[in-house]
C-alpha cells in the first residue's frame, strides 16, 4: 500500500526496539479516569510504520449511518488473541504492557487492533470502548502510534467539560485507564493540515472492544 510519511529526524533506528515503561506519566482526568503518557517509546516506529502499512492485510469497512451506508474513514486489522501479530516487536510491546499493569489491570492484554488513518480526511468520532468489561467495570486501552502524529482528544462522556489533546506518533504510548472508557470518550479528528499516514496499534484485555 502507496502511504505518505514525513518521518522524524529524531527516529533513526532500522529496526525498532522498545524503551522502558518507566517513564510513564499519569494524567488524572477525574470520575476516576486516568490517562498515561510515554512519549518515544518505539524507537524505529518509522520502520515499524513502514512495514506495517505494506504487509498488514488492510480491509475497508462500510456501516449504516442513519438512513445511508457510509465509508468508515480509515483502513482496519484485527489479530485476536491465537492470531500471530504483524511483527515480533508489538509482541514484545503487549507482553510488556500486561507485565506492567498486571496489578491494576488484573488480566493481560490479548487483542491488538490497528488503524491505518491514510491522511487528515481519515479520522474516528467521539466514542468510548464499551463492549464486554469496559461497558461495566474499570480496564485499560494501550494505544501504540507510528507514522506521522495526530490529535487524540479526550472529554467527558456526553461533552460538556474539558477536553484533552494529544498529539500522538513516531512511537508514542498512550494508556486510558480506571473508568476512562466509561466516563471519558475520545476521537481523531479529521484534520485541515497537510497530515501524513499515521498507523495506531490498540492493545485491549480479551473482549474489550
Amino acid at each position: 500500500m502507496s502511504t505518505h510519511l514525513q518521518g522524524s529526524l529524531f527516529d533513526q533506528a532500522d529496526e525498532p526496539v522498545l524503551a522502558p515503561l518507566a517513564g510513564l506519566r499519569r494524567t488524572r482526568l477525574g470520575a476516576g479516569a486516568w490517562l498515561d503518557l510515554l512519549p518515544g517509546w518505539l524507537d524505529g516506529a518509522d520502520a515499524l510504520f513502514e512495514r506495517l502499512a505494506a504487509e498488514v492485510p488492510w480491509r475497508a469497512e462500510r456501516r449504516a449511518m442513519y438512513d445511508t451506508v457510509v465509508d468508515v474513514p480509515r483502513l482496519l486489522a484485527f489479530y485476536d488473541a491465537d492470531t500471530a501479530l504483524p511483527h515480533p516487536v508489538l509482541t514484545e510491546a503487549r507482553a510488556a504492557l500486561s507485565a506492567h499493569y498486571a496489578g491494576e489491570l488484573g488480566e493481560p492484554f490479548t487483542t491488538a487492533g490497528l488503524c491505518l488513518y491514510r491522511d487528515g480526511r481519515d479520522s474516528v468520532a467521539w466514542h468510548g470502548d464499551r463492549t464486554g468489561r469496559g461497558s461495566r467495570r474499570d480496564t485499560m486501552v494501550a494505544i501504540l502510534s507510528v507514522g506521522a502524529p495526530r490529535d487524540l482528544l479526550l472529554r467527558p462522556t456526553g461533552g460538556g467539560g474539558p477536553t484533552v489533546r494529544r498529539a500522538l506518533g513516531h512511537g508514542d504510548l498512550v494508556v486510558m485507564g480506571g473508568s476512562c472508557q466509561r466516563t471519558w470518550e475520545h476521537c481523531v479528528p479529521k484534520s485541515a493540515r497537510a497530515a501524513g499516514a499515521r498507523i495506531s496499534v490498540q492493545f485491549r484485555p480479551r473482549g474489550v472492544r
